[in-house]
């Protein structure tokens, strides 16, 4: 008797069993609502020029989604270098587009400073004149007539390493600031030759059938050029944000290189004013900048440019003080595009 009621109540618990099994079985499982990605966060990268073909990678990594897929929100924010680098030292700005001869100054002065990206892979200062003028070296110069657009900044530099590297005494030359002038005053006769951004007027005269001569600085100097500058705060606090942006601007740098066709469409979205009469000019000019950024290993330092660099400096007096080399530059967020 005992055996059989303990039977019934065995098989009514596992009824009972089955029964709450059945119940959980037939309400639908709530599917968990996965997280929000997280929004992207809004950098604001300072170019230290106008709106230009030149920057035709950053408009490419804007395009291509390079740095959307870092997660970040570009915004373009134009001024000039000098002053950019002041912010970027106070920590005001996290980053800036500038040369490397304005961070030797800037750290120099006691702003940290540091170039975290090479996009120039030659100097692009020069000195341009018409071929009748017959200025094919540095020595060509002693005793011209040689427009300047100011005795400050990357041109400035660019010229007193000129002459450094000939060993031509400046009052050898009759150096005139003539701002932003150049190809007026070459054409117009009133300089002899014209110190000039290689990408920019250059391929105006060329352009417009002048035949001309061209001294580029980096034949002569080894110098940095321009690249992307963050502070040491922003390296020490969000270092996967500086790699994030670095990749990302190597990817347009490299994608611009291969397709140059391609990246001057997009900088006609971001640059209107290329398009149209204007059109065959600023292909020129992106196709010479483009020489300027091509090389191995996109994106390094070369430390021996850099030790060049401070040291024509310190010998023409424009930085006093010795820098460590090692707080002017990083390789360490440059990796290999993806």
């Amino acid at each position: 008797m005992r055996k059989t009621i303990r039977l019934i109540l065995n098989s009514l618990l596992c009824l009972a069993v089955v029964a709450l099994s059945g119940c959980g079985l037939s309400q639908p499982t709530a599917t968990p609502t996965p997280p929000a990605p997280p929004a992207p966060e809004e950098i604001a990268l300072a170019m230290g020029f106008i709106p230009n073909v030149q920057f035709a990678p950053f408009y490419v990594a804007v395009d291509k989604g390079c740095f959307a897929e870092e997660n970040l929100a570009i915004s373009f924010d134009y001024g000039m270098e000098t002053d950019l680098l002041k912010l970027v030292g106070a920590g005001e700005l996290r980053f800036a587009v500038a040369s490397g001869d304005q961070v030797v100054l800037a750290r120099a002065q006691g702003l940290p400073v540091v170039y975290v990206l090479n996009w120039y892979r030659r100097f692009p200062v020069c000195v341009v004149s018409l071929k009748e003028k017959g200025i094919k070296g540095a020595k060509d110069l002693v005793g011209k007539r040689v427009g300047i657009p100011a005795t400050e900044g990357a041109s400035y530099i660019g010229w007193r390493a000129l002459l450094h590297a000939e060993g031509i005494d400046e009052a050898q030359v009759n150096l005139q600031v003539i701002g932003y002038t150049q190809v007026a005053s070459l054409t117009e006769g009133r300089v002899d030759a014209a110190v000039c951004y290689a990408l920019n007027e250059p391929v105006q005269l060329s352009q417009a059938g002048y035949s001309i001569d061209v001294v580029y600085v980096a034949d002569y100097a080894n110098l940095v050029s321009n690249g992307l500058i963050t502070n040491e705060q922003t390296i020490a606090e969000r270092p996967e944000l500086v790699e994030g942006l670095v990749r990302a601007v190597l990817r347009g740098l490299r994608y611009t290189i291969e397709h140059p066709d391609e990246a001057f469409a997009i900088c006609k979205e971001h640059v209107p004013e290329i398009a149209g009469d204007n059109e065959a000019l600023q292909k020129a000019v992106l196709a010479e900048s483009i020489k300027f950024w091509q090389g191995e290993r996109l994106g390094h330092s070369d430390r021996t440019a850099w030790e060049e660099s401070q040291r024509f400096m310190r010998q023409i007096g424009l930085v006093d003080a010795e820098v460590d080399v090692e707080t002017l530059f990083t390789n360490q967020f440059v990796v290999e595009s993806q």
